[in-house]
């Protein structure tokens, strides 16, 4: 949900002298009993074991079931995937000392009591206001941070990547369970997510002064408390020169999450691109734009997915190799295509994160199994 704040060091920005754009990545985690898989409120246990030097890059989160990281920003992904890396282990290793386990999961998928939120003004805040809204036992995304030179060039940026961010809202799918059962969606964090009045598809807009215009009219409507609630699929950072894209859940593993910063990187990059040529974003109808996202939440990879160009329903993986080969010029500039096609293969034989979860109830009925190959891939132990 990234209520808690941003890292210390912008996660993004612009290469000085390239046209290459540095790229950053924050997730979120839930915190669970290693026995039964339920969310614990152990967030301050864990902070006090995280090693001093990485304390700067871990925060609160919403929930004290929640954790969360934050990657310097980068250009080569290899650097990427070793913060990743070496984030994710370290806090895995913190919860172990602190007596539970780390999970880059979606939200909770075993029932058990909703753990309180954080102590802090804002939070308290925001439950006076809006009280039931609380999603689940923790409800965990992850947010990449790329650079634009300045807030106009960003708001059309946003206008050329939301008809895209269906294709990959189904590809980080991975909440398949909540309450001890199937959803029968592939994220239901994205359905719990849906419930607090200001996430919404980013809108059309027609200038950087028509965004803070919104955000200055959804303030005073009441349904945020600040422009930190703006919790739209794509926003504008309010602390750095970035595109923020916060659609999906956190990815299961690090290969997952490399793919998608490397991804969300090349549509940026692709925008630039098309504006400079004077290519116009697509003006997509807002209710099919929901009607897409709800198809992705619903499907994942595995399902149909909406395509914006004619309305028509297509295989997700479609649209997805769509999506690769039109980012494709992008991604061989940033020197990232030979990876992106190898992840790209991984995933297809895996499957997203929803299906292998799926895959592991699936073979033993067993949510603790669940649970138990979530969390290797937390750690680094690859896709199943």
């Amino acid at each position: 949900m990234a209520m808690a704040g941003q890292v210390a060091e912008a996660p993004g920005g612009t290469a000085e002298g390239t046209d290459l754009l540095t790229v950053g990545v924050e997730e979120e985690f839930l915190l669970v009993d290693p026995h039964t898989g339920a969310a614990v409120p152990a967030v301050d246990l864990v902070m006090e074991q995280v090693p001093p030097e990485l304390r700067g890059q871990v925060e609160r989160e919403f929930q004290t079931s929640q954790i969360e990281i934050g990657s310097p920003p980068g250009l080569e992904l290899s650097s990427i995937r070793h913060s990743l890396g070496v984030l994710r282990a370290a806090l895995a290793d913190a919860a172990e000392r602190a007596g539970v386990r780390l999970l880059a999961i979606g939200t909770g998928p075993v029932d058990g009591p909703v753990p309180p939120v954080v102590d802090k003004p804002r939070f308290d805040r925001m439950i006076e206001r809006f009280r039931l809204l609380v999603p689940g036992p923790g409800n965990n995304g992850m947010h990449v941070h790329v650079g634009v030179p300045d807030p106009e060039t960003g708001a059309q940026v946003l206008n050329h990547v939301r008809p895209w961010l269906p294709v990959l809202h189904a590809v980080t799918t991975n909440s398949p369970f909540a309450r001890g059962e199937d959803t029968g969606y592939a994220s239901w964090r994205s359905v719990e997510w849906e419930h607090w009045p200001s996430v919404a598809p980013t809108p059309y807009l027609e200038s950087h002064e028509h965004y803070e215009r919104l955000i200055r009219q959804l303030i005073a409507s009441g349904v945020m408390l600040d422009e930190g609630m703006l919790y739209w699929y794509a926003r504008l950072s309010a602390k750095y020169p970035t595109v923020e894209i916060r659609i999906g859940d956190v990815c299961p593993s690090v290969d997952d999450a490399v793919l998608v910063a490397a991804l969300v990187r090349a549509m940026v990059a692709t925008a630039l691109d098309d504006m400079a040529a004077g290519r116009p974003a697509l003006r997509t109808d807002h209710h099919l734009l929901v009607a897409a996202h709800w198809r992705a939440a619903h499907d994942g990879l595995e399902g149909d997915g909406v395509d914006l160009t004619d309305g028509e329903l297509r295989p997700a993986w479609e649209l997805f190799d769509q999506l690769v080969e039109r980012l494709r010029p992008a991604l061989e500039r940033h020197g990232d295509l030979d990876e992106v096609s190898d992840l790209v293969a991984g995933l297809r034989r895996h499957g997203s994160g929803a299906a292998r979860q799926r895959a592991v109830f699936a073979r033993t009925g067993k949510l603790v199994d669940v649970v138990e190959d979530v969390a290797r891939q937390t750690r680094g132990g690859g896709r199943s």
